[in-house]
Formats: structure tokens, sequence, C-alpha cells
């Protein structure tokens, strides 16, 4: 195995499609991150056998065995440990992190959010997108922080909201964005290129980044 590639876990609760848009990804021998383990707090999670048959370690850490949140979370800390994890993407994760966990992570865990933050945080965002008559919703990949859904913001897709929309049909379309900026921003991170300045997110093929962000050589 490459050793410049970033080793990443990926941690889910479900299905994981995000998940497995990101192993597909990660199978290209140019990707800079490798996908090292898939981890869970659902034991049950469909998105562990398609982890198992593609060759990736696999764990679960069933949260409902735990008497509180850092007790789980520091377990998950040990498997993370023991797998070297270097970077952490959330792909559909259903568990609020502490800050205590998060600081462990700072600047190298991402998450994806199926809205265009700031707007839609939290649950639901397909219904209350569609009940707020909004015409343009989307996704956002962005970095983990303490408060939810507040982090800087590394990608974002725009989908345009039809007029016979349902839930399931916006979050479906939104979901195929989902699966193209997500690999992309874990591409950007692994690759070192991103930089963050106060709550904006930088990357090195941009056109002009701030002047705190140059090398002062330039």
């Amino acid at each position: 195995m490459t050793t410049w590639r970033k080793r990443t876990a990926v941690l889910i609760s479900g299905r994981g499609s995000n998940m497995q848009a990101l192993v597909e990804r990660a199978r290209e021998p140019s990707f800079p991150a490798e996908i090292a383990l898939v981890l869970s707090n659902r034991p049950e999670a469909a998105g562990l056998s398609f982890a198992k048959s593609q060759g990736v370690a696999c764990a679960a850490v069933d949260h409902k065995i735990y008497a509180g949140r850092e007790e789980f979370e520091r377990s998950m800390q040990a498997l993370l440990d023991l797998h070297r994890i270097e970077l952490i993407c959330l792909a559909g994760f259903m568990r609020l992190l502490t800050p205590w966990f998060i600081g462990q992570w700072r600047g190298r865990m991402l998450n994806i959010h199926p809205a265009l933050l700031p707007a839609y945080r939290g649950l639901n965002t397909h219904e209350r997108a569609l009940a707020d008559g909004v015409k343009i919703h989307g996704c956002t990949a962005h970095f983990v922080v303490p408060a939810m859904d507040e982090g800087p913001i590394v990608a974002q897709a725009a989908v345009a909201v039809l007029d016979g929309d349902t839930p399931a049909t916006l979050a479906a379309r939104v979901l195929e964005q989902e699966h193209l900026i997500y690999p992309a921003a874990l591409e950007r991170l692994a690759g070192g290129s991103l930089h963050i300045l106060g709550n904006r997110v930088f990357c090195d093929d941009e056109t002009e980044a701030p002047a705190a962000l140059r090398n002062p050589a330039d």
C-alpha cells in the first residue's frame, strides 16, 4: 500500500451511500486518501457489508451499550488509533459528537450535509426546503466543529427545485451531487491544499488566496 495516502475512516450509521462513493473514488491510484476503516455505531448498518465486500476494514461500536457519549467516543477513538487513522469523513453518522472528540480531529474531519448551509441545519432538510418554496437547494461538504452543521465550508453544489418535486425526488438529485463533491472535498483535504482562515476555506488551486495564506516568498 502506498504510504503517502492519508489513512481515512468513514463513519456511518446506515447504508452509507456517500461512504460507497468515497471508497469507489479512492480506488484511483492518484487519489491522496485511502479508505482504511469504515466504522459504525450500529452493528447492523448495511454499509458495513458493502465495505467488507470491498476489502475495507470494518468495525462497529454500539452506542447503546455505553453510559454516555464520551465513553462511546473514547472506544471509537481507540479503534481509530489502532488503525492509524489520519482523517475522518462522516457519512450519515447519526450521532452528535462531543467537543472532546471533535477537538481530537480539528481540521481533519469532514461532513456532508444535504442542504446549502447555513440554510436548513439539522434533519428533514428536503421537506423543509419544499415547505418554504425555495427554488434552489443542494448540499455542503464542511469541516466539523462543535456547533452542529456550522463548520467552514469546503464545497457546495446547487440543485434546482422542480415544481413536481417530492422530498424523495429532491433528495435523490441532491444525493447525486453529494457523491460528487464529497470525494472532491476529501481529495483536497488529503492532498494538503485546504487552508482555513476564520470560517472560510481556501484552496491552493483557486485563483487568489488571502495574504495571510500566501507564501511570503511569492
